[in-house]
């Protein structure tokens, strides 16, 4: 148990992809398979052993303190620390660094769903003797991402930019244990990027740079489509979480959702506090944010409904995210990545598909 270690999770991002989502949310708090997405990363930091966590927050900070409070009912100790400017990942890390009191630091990402087991993290980490540790995991493709080649002895050799033929399957996860004397050696008061500047700065003075890999199950909730899919993974047990406030299954529904009969939810849904489904009904793999309503005959596939949003008699949503109170006419039609903003009013019988309303 890892009861002389500290978390530090940095939650400052403005999450501008996930707009129109984020408008009046930061990412880590968007409800994520039935509670703050945050709250999942929280549960498994404590799972491990960890009691203190500082938050790094900027965008909408006080949403966070206002959420979890003193982190007493979940059993940490919660310490918030605003960015007065945007700092990036090192200076963000920097940033608390005066908050800190252990020796090695466990530091996360606020945006990334990930069943590593961080004891082993921290494990490497010391066994290793590393000044930092990475956790990196193997992915199917890792064009899309930075890659970090690592010798037989786990340690860490370069950081390479998105190629497309990268030389190993290997990718930052954004989980990371750090020296505490590491954390305070980062400049202090301006922007610092860890993957472009500390880590390379790191290796190029010999420090040692130790490697965790494992195949965990890991997904970067950046996109709209990436959230649907964790949240999903989340409901029916694939990934990890003590959070979760149901048993896993097909579908989460929370208290106070009527769901009629004749309805069919399944694939991960998550059915918010409130929300109405009508008969005939069709909901897979999608988040349902609380109060809202799905008419009768309506098929909402992989998508994201706002709170307080509607989708009317015979419409169809498939992968689009419907802003907070927006309103989809019967049948309507959105497909293809669609962005309907909040308290937008489509009329009946349209048929979209591009990106932004």
């Amino acid at each position: 148990m890892l009861h002389d270690v500290e978390a530090v999770v940095l939650v400052g991002g403005k999450g501008t992809r996930l707009r129109p989502l984020t408008l009046s949310a930061p990412k880590p708090m968007l409800p994520t398979a039935g509670v703050p997405f945050l709250a999942h990363l929280l549960s498994r930091i404590r799972a491990a052993g960890v009691r203190r966590v500082v938050l790094g927050t900027s965008y909408l900070a006080e949403t966070f303190s206002e959420a979890f409070g003193d982190g007493a009912a979940l059993g940490l100790e919660i310490e918030y620390v605003v960015e007065d400017q945007p700092l990036g990942t090192g200076g963000g890390i920097r940033n608390v660094a005066k908050h800190l009191s252990t020796e090695h630091v466990l530091v996360f990402n606020g945006d990334v769903l990930c069943g590593t087991d961080l004891g082993a993290v921290v494990d490497t980490h010391r066994r290793t003797e590393a000044d930092v540790t990475l956790h990196l995991v193997r992915v199917q493709d890792p064009r899309a991402y930075g890659c970090v080649p690592t010798d037989d002895h786990g340690r860490v050799l370069e950081f390479l930019e998105k190629t497309e033929d990268p030389p190993t399957d290997q990718i930052n996860a954004g989980c990371y244990v750090f020296r505490r004397s590491v954390i305070e050696s980062i400049p202090e008061g301006r922007p610092v990027s860890v993957e472009r500047e500390t880590f390379p700065g790191l290796l190029a003075a010999g420090s040692r740079v130790s490697g965790h890999v494992d195949n965990a199950y890991w997904r970067d909730m950046g996109t709209p489509a990436d959230l649907i899919h964790g949240s999903a993974d989340l409901v029916r047990g694939v990934a990890p979480s003590a959070a979760l406030p149901g048993p896993t299954g097909e579908s989460l529904v929370l208290e106070g959702a009527q769901v009629a009969a004749g309805a069919l939810v399944f694939g991960g849904t998550t059915v918010g506090r409130g929300v109405r489904i009508g008969a005939g009904a069709r909901v897979e793999g999608s988040m349902l944010f609380d109060g809202a309503v799905v008419g009768e005959g309506a098929v909402v596939e992989h998508s994201v409904i706002g709170a307080g949003a509607r989708v009317d008699h015979g419409a169809r949503v498939d992968e689009t995210v419907v802003g907070d109170r927006a309103v989809i006419g019967e049948h309507c039609e959105l497909r293809h990545g669609m962005r309907i903003w909040p308290d937008v009013v489509l009329p009946p019988h349209g048929v979209r598909f591009s990106p932004d309303v």
